[in-house]
């Protein structure tokens, strides 16, 4: 009797042991005509044009391989909804102010006299009005960019001002970086009629690109938050804050966190770096070593490395308690388009909350 019972409790912990291993299922495939069905019922009920904007998101997430569940649907829209409620080329409130602000700090930083700067601005440019007609009556940053672009081009000015780049850096329904975008052009499945960055102000592109950096790329955070606050922040500046954060109570030593782990702009350490390197001995890890992990700071791989399991481990036996490994940034917005006083927490709380609700609207 006792044997039996031997054997079947082996079998039984055979039997779990071959659980513990399989991998998880794969979601079940949905039929286009089902998501942008769904799409069609979470998009905000004033949206212009709602099969328009089902039928780019659809394509967008089929395109990228992005599995279009609920939940990814409704980070995306939130996103959106936050970022331009639903407009292809969102108004920004005294564009045209703001724009002559960056020509005239601009100018002062490479010391030409205002008189000169105001003088360029009456050439005439390729559509037949001024450059100073075209800032003023900018209501857009589609219309602005394509401003600066041809003053870029045609005035010696500009090449000297902006140094042959475009300084209007976001763009299209979801404010997405162009530098994001013209980084990850390899598998964008529409024809360029011209540049990505024009690509950038259509809701086909921008959303494209939207999601690419809101979803594309794979983490462990337990909730969308994190994934909203790196839309803003830059990608795993979530995680790599938690890191942070975890540096700091094992060093002592007061950090910002920014998730910006290495400084690529200097010769000399950052912050961070240096932090970590003070817990060189009680990691057992020399200089190099530590910088070579520190920079996989930008992929999911950073979380297998020994600094980084490390780190944890000794912050947690320091506070006597396990530690978040996801902290929301602490970055101020800077803007010129930014009035007031934001912050990445505030972006990825409000972008939380219109999640929420349309989450609500899923069930």
């Amino acid at each position: 009797m006792q044997a039996n019972r031997l054997i079947m409790s082996v079998a039984a912990l055979l039997l779990l042991g071959g659980c513990a291993t399989q991998r998880a299922p794969e979601p079940p495939a949905r039929k286009p005509a089902e998501v942008k069905a769904e799409l069609m019922r979470l998009l905000p009920a004033k949206t212009v044009d709602r099969q328009g904007w089902a039928t780019d998101i659809y394509a967008a997430f089929a395109a990228q391989g992005i599995y279009p569940s609920t939940q990814n649907l409704c980070s995306v829209l939130a996103v959106t909804e936050q970022e331009s409620t639903f407009q292809v080329d969102p108004p920004v409130p005294g564009l045209g102010k703001i724009a002559r602000e960056e020509v005239d700090r601009r100018a002062a930083k490479v010391h030409i006299p205002s008189l000169l700067v105001s003088g360029a601005l009456q050439v005439t440019s390729p559509n037949g009005k001024s450059y100073s007609t075209r800032l003023n009556a900018a209501r857009s940053e589609k219309e602005l960019s394509a401003i600066f672009d041809d003053f870029i081009g045609m005035v010696p000015m500009g090449q000297t001002l902006f140094g042959g780049f475009n300084p209007v850096h976001t763009g299209g329904p979801m404010q997405v970086s162009i530098d994001f975008a013209e980084q990850h052009a390899r598998q964008y499945p529409y024809p360029v009629e011209s540049t990505i960055r024009h690509e950038v102000f259509s809701r086909r592109g921008g959303m494209y690109f939207g999601i690419a950096h809101l979803l594309g790329y794979p983490v462990n955070y337990p909730q969308p938050l994190y994934r909203f606050a790196d839309f803003n922040a830059g990608w795993y500046a979530s995680r790599n804050a938690a890191f942070q954060n975890a540096v700091s109570r094992a060093s002592g030593i007061p950090l910002a966190l920014d998730g910006d782990l290495v400084r690529y702009d200097a010769i000399m350490p950052g912050t961070t770096e240096l932090a970590v390197r003070s817990l060189g001995k009680q990691l057992t890890m020399r200089n190099p070593t530590i910088r070579d992990q520190l920079d996989k700071g930008k992929s999911l791989e950073f979380e297998d490395t020994a600094l980084y399991q490390r780190v944890f481990e000794l912050a947690e036996q320091a506070e006597g308690r396990s530690l978040p490994r996801a902290v929301l940034p602490g970055i101020v917005l800077q803007s010129p388009k930014i009035t007031r006083k934001l912050t990445t927490a505030w972006f990825a709380k409000r972008v939380d909350e219109r999640y929420q609700r349309c989450m609500a609207r899923a069930r």
